[in-house]
């Protein structure tokens, strides 16, 4: 889970800068500093907050219409809780003929077939029939016997999907149905993140659920500082901190088995289900948090390497030279790692 940017820049700074620049035009009477617009509201089962500014004149009202749109269109495409949705109606139609999805559909099933392969199966986007099981698209969980895994178990597989042209997904099972949660903050962000581009906005943070994307830096100069809340259940506590790159754009993904489980009978039960045995993943490694300037990549990443676990997971991210920061919960201690990739990185900081 990541907070928001968790500081207020130096008002006096701001002010000084803002007159320099402006005594140096000969305007300074006309000069104004500009305004860090805001945009927040309830999206995916959960929260969105943008924050963007731009030294050219925008249309707010034209960016928050385009912005609920752009959500509008993500919901009808991607959610799990509509019947009418792109990805339920392929879900629920069983046959294994060729079925139009649409482009960005495809490319979800493509970003998410390379990572399956590098977690060596553990991430996997057919794993629904699994986690409907475990009850965890619901409001009571529980521990399924273990006869039902092994027959849920048949229905999954990355194998399974076929991706047939840039447009058509096939199932080569006819009750083969996808989960796409690991992967569409990420996207989503994505797309937020071009509806301002496209309108000339390079400075911005879009921030879905906690999923997040950066590019620029604030009107006094300073970069975006996100925080990372400390990954344990009862505390909602800043952790670290990162102050992120001001001339390209990095997304954070962070994913964690502190917030979504249960207990039953004295043992945890993480949401993070491991595909190739049915079950929630039972390692200390409690939060992987992946930054890329890809927020698609690092979404389905930062779910993998927590499937994996701290030993596996390293040795995934090293080897596909993948920034991760990865932190385990030994007894009453949190311990963290980072990645080469992450070791190498000088254009943010984490502190």
């Amino acid at each position: 889970m990541i907070l928001l940017d968790y500081r207020q820049g130096n008002r006096l700074q701001r002010l000084i800068l803002v007159a320099v620049c402006c005594l140096f035009l000969g305007v300074l009477t006309a000069c104004s500093e500009p305004v860090v617009e805001k945009l927040e509201g309830p999206t995916q089962g959960t929260t969105y907050h943008i924050s963007y500014w731009s030294e050219a004149a925008v249309d707010a009202k034209d960016i928050k219409d385009r912005i609920e749109n752009e959500l509008a269109d993500i919901d009808k495409l991607l959610s799990d809780y509509r019947p009418d949705s792109t990805i339920e109606i392929f879900n629920n139609t069983e046959n294994t003929d060729s079925q139009e999805v649409g482009a960005e559909i495809v490319a979800l099933v493509k970003v998410a077939k390379t990572v399956h392969q590098a977690g060596q199966g553990c991430y996997d986007l057919t794993i629904k029939p699994l986690f409907d099981l475990w009850g965890f698209q619901g409001d009571a969980p529980t521990v399924p016997q273990d006869s039902a895994i092994v027959t849920k178990l048949k229905q999954v597989g990355m194998d399974k999907l076929e991706v047939v042209d840039a447009t058509h997904l096939r199932k080569k099972q006819a009750d083969l149905k996808v989960a796409l949660s690991s992967i569409s903050q990420g996207y989503s962000v994505e797309r937020l993140s071009q509806v301002l581009e496209q309108k000339g906005i390079v400075h911005y943070l879009v921030e879905i659920g906690g999923e997040l994307k950066t590019n620029g830096y604030k009107p006094d100069l300073q970069p975006w500082r996100i925080a990372l809340e400390r990954p344990l259940p009862e505390e909602r506590v800043m952790h670290k901190v990162i102050t992120m790159p001001k001339d390209a754009p990095v997304a954070v993904m962070t994913s964690g088995t502190y917030r979504h489980y249960f207990d039953d009978h004295g043992q945890h039960y993480s949401h993070v289900l491991d595909a190739r045995n049915g079950r929630p993943v039972i390692h200390n490694l409690v939060s992987v948090t992946v930054l890329l300037d890809d927020p698609i990549l690092a979404d389905a990443w930062s779910t993998m390497l927590l499937c994996l676990g701290q030993k596996e997971g390293m040795l995934a991210a090293n080897t596909a030279k993948i920034p991760a920061l990865f932190i385990e919960l030994q007894g009453d201690e949190l311990t963290e790692t980072r990645s080469d990739a992450l070791n190498t990185l000088s254009n943010l900081a984490i502190h």
